[in-house]
């Protein structure tokens, strides 16, 4: 341990750093009976991961204008995720190539 720091220091830390996060973990399992019914729960399970997805989309590609290659290959790579995604219906592999394809895109082309 660095000096000057006790293991009583450490504990008064860690201790309700992993209650908090234990507590935080099952909250949601143990209120989701309760919660099951109720129609803002469905409305943000269907409206929720549009949106997330929407954010995450808009953030990475504000960021592209200094990135090497520009917009384009960031524009291409968009394009090319969704079009995966619509034949294929399966996000985990449309991500996958969606994100290799911008790799090529920024190492090989651009």
């Amino acid at each position: 341990m660095p000096e000057g720091v006790t293991l009583e220091m450490v504990l008064v830390v860690m201790v309700p750093i992993a209650l908090v996060t234990v507590i935080l973990r099952v909250v949601p399992f143990s209120i989701r009976k309760s919660l099951g019914s109720s129609s803002l729960v469905h409305l943000l399970g269907v409206t929720m991961p549009v949106g997330v997805m929407t954010v995450l989309v808009v953030y990475t590609l504000a960021g592209q204008t200094s990135a090497p290659g520009g917009l384009l290959p960031g524009l291409l790579a968009v394009a090319a995720t969704l079009a995966l995604h619509l034949w294929l219906n399966k996000p985990a592999w449309s991500i996958l190539l969606g994100t290799a394809f911008y790799m090529v895109l920024v190492n090989l082309v651009f």
